[in-house]
């Protein structure tokens, strides 16, 4: 008897920055569209979204080892590199798995959550899939308007599972859509009247119509509808031909958040999911360079299962950026740099030999005294004994600010800096960046996590590490 695999967990990541599209209007003149889209922080990528939706689902499920990790983007930071190598570890996830990396197209988030069951079914006992997206559009285009940056993460398992996946439907065919070359920032996209009419609607139509038959199920039965297509007015038809109750439909995000890419129709089940209950039915189909569909039945399981950060609350907890400073941080609009020397590149030597503490975070706790430390030690600072000292994860821990600076003249994106001393819940002290911040509200005495961010970029090698942000 096969194996049926299910999400464990799930985590899902929307960046605090929101750019409202009016403000885009009133710069470049164009039709104001409604709501606001989502922005990765000037320090953020589609990796560093990834690990926080990877470390919220690890954190939500039950103990059990990870044996594969699947990464899914179309914005990967390297050419040339494997991404899912960072977000193993930072995530803390042992050097003894298989990792991948899927790209190319938005529909690369529904193949790694397929490649991750089917991992499972082949005797993986966990698999860690993570998808994260932060797409660049050109000025006055309508992906400027309709697209938005975040991440969501599963773990899949065949035990504990909160919605088995019942049946799946895949499709492929060659469309030239949309299209980005090697060396191009901007995607390409063709004329929509075509790829709705002979390409989205009925390859939708299709995948859908498979995946029931697999399920032997009606689409009446269905509890929740996730529509994901590149062209609304795909979804749209969709819905009209399934004959369902529009109240059945997900909330696409695109007033709130926009279109996440890789990640959409993944953070639109973690919604879904949220208000689920035991027995429901749940579709999922994405259409794009093909089509894939799932039919999901949520478990008893689901009853007891709680998200460490939900959708929804991360899409209340926000703060406005301005269009030139979006401009800025995505290098569109050129500006004089900081009148400081440029960072250095990191070595590749010292990241590989402090790799748990520069990417997991983990300090250090002397076993004679008890007192935590930051970065890891081998002599004790309070006691003074070496060789006491056992591995202490800091990453999960909330801290306190003790004391802070703006710093107005160092080398950032996003000026000025705002360096804090943090002492964390039952011990240990620590200087690093805040971020996620409005620079005139920080306080001594307020309480920061830990979030993983990008510092700089130099020759071409992402410097990955850690910062404090508020609560969310």
């Amino acid at each position: 008897m096969p194996i049926m695999a299910g999400i464990v967990s799930y985590g899902s990541y929307v960046p605090y920055r929101r750019l409202k599209r009016s403000a885009i209007a009133a710069v470049l003149g164009t039709p104001a569209g409604k709501g606001e889209r989502a922005i990765a922080s000037f320090d953020e990528d589609s990796v560093s979204m990834a690990v926080e939706a990877a470390r919220d689902a690890l954190k939500a499920a039950p103990p059990g080892d990870v044996q594969a990790l699947v990464f899914a983007t179309t914005t990967p930071p390297y050419a040339e590199k494997l991404s899912a190598a960072v977000i193993g570890a930072a995530a803390r996830l042992p050097a003894e798995i298989r990792a991948s990396d899927m790209t190319g197209s938005v529909r690369a988030g529904m193949s790694a959550l397929l490649q991750g069951a089917d991992a499972v079914s082949g005797g993986a006992k966990r698999a860690l899939v993570a998808i994260g997206d932060c797409r660049l559009a050109a000025p006055e285009g309508k992906a400027e308007q309709t697209t938005g940056d975040g991440a969501v993460a599963f773990v899949l398992g065949a035990e504990n599972v909160i919605a088995e996946i019942e049946a799946s439907a895949s499709l492929t065919r060659e469309l030239l859509d949309t299209w980005r070359a090697q060396g191009e920032r901007f995607a390409h996209s063709w004329e929509e009247r075509f790829t709705l009419t002979q390409a989205h609607s009925p390859m939708l139509g299709t995948v859908i119509k498979n995946v029931l038959e697999k399920a032997k199920i009606a689409p009446g039965d269905l509890s929740k509808v996730i529509l994901d297509a590149p062209n609304a007015r795909a979804a749209d038809e969709i819905a009209r031909a399934l004959k369902i109750d529009p109240a059945k439909f997900s909330d696409s995000f695109a007033l709130t958040v926009g279109q996440t890419g890789a990640a959409h129709a993944g953070l639109m089940l973690t919604a879904a999911l949220a208000a689920a209950k035991p027995g429901d039915r749940i579709l999922v189909a994405t259409v794009a360079d093909g089509a894939d569909a799932i039919v999901l039945r949520v478990t008893p399981a689901i009853a007891g299962f709680k998200p460490v950060h939900s959708v929804g609350r991360m899409i209340e907890s926000k703060g406005d950026v301005s269009y030139a400073n979006y401009l800025k941080w995505r290098e569109i609009l050129p500006t004089e740099p900081p009148r400081r020397p440029d960072p250095e590149r990191p070595a590749g030597p010292p990241m590989m030999r402090s790799e748990k503490w520069k990417f997991g975070f983990i300090g250090s706790r002397c076993t004679n005294c008890g007192t935590p430390q930051l970065p890891p030690q081998l002599v004790c600072v309070k006691c003074h004994k070496r060789g006491f000292m056992e591995p202490y994860q800091f990453a999960d821990r909330t801290a306190k600010i003790a004391t802070y600076a703006i710093d107005r003249l160092a080398y950032s994106l996003n000026p000025p800096t705002v360096n804090v001393v943090l002492d964390f819940d039952g011990g240990g002290r620590f200087l690093c960046e805040m971020t996620d911040c409005e620079p005139d509200k920080v306080a001594i005495g307020d309480e920061v996590e830990m979030t993983f961010r990008r510092l700089f970029t130099a020759d071409g090698v992402n410097n990955y590490f850690w910062k404090a942000r508020p609560r969310r």
